[in-house]
């Protein structure tokens, strides 16, 4: 996959209703990315590690897990708990 690919694939996979708590947080994610889902945005840089579809949607969906987990909002900011789990 290319680095547009997988952006692209992320972004798709973002937009799908997931039918639990997890779609409280992909508008956080949508954010963090300053909805900005191009190959300049480099908030991306995390996807080269990742190699196919199913290793971008296993990152995103254990950061929704852990979203859904650990989250408290009176000790850091949304944007904060995103970069810990996938910035770079």
């Amino acid at each position: 996959m290319t680095h547009l690919q997988k952006i692209h694939h992320l972004q798709k996979f973002l937009n799908q209703t997931h039918h639990s708590y997890y779609n409280d947080f992909t508008a956080d994610i949508h954010l963090y990315f300053n909805d900005d889902f191009t190959e300049a945005n480099p908030q991306f840089a995390f996807l080269h590690e990742l190699n196919s579809p199913e290793a971008i949607e296993q990152k995103i969906a254990f950061l929704l897990s852990q979203f859904v987990l650990k989250f408290d909002a009176e000790q850091e900011t949304e944007n904060d708990f995103i970069h810990y789990y996938i910035g770079s």
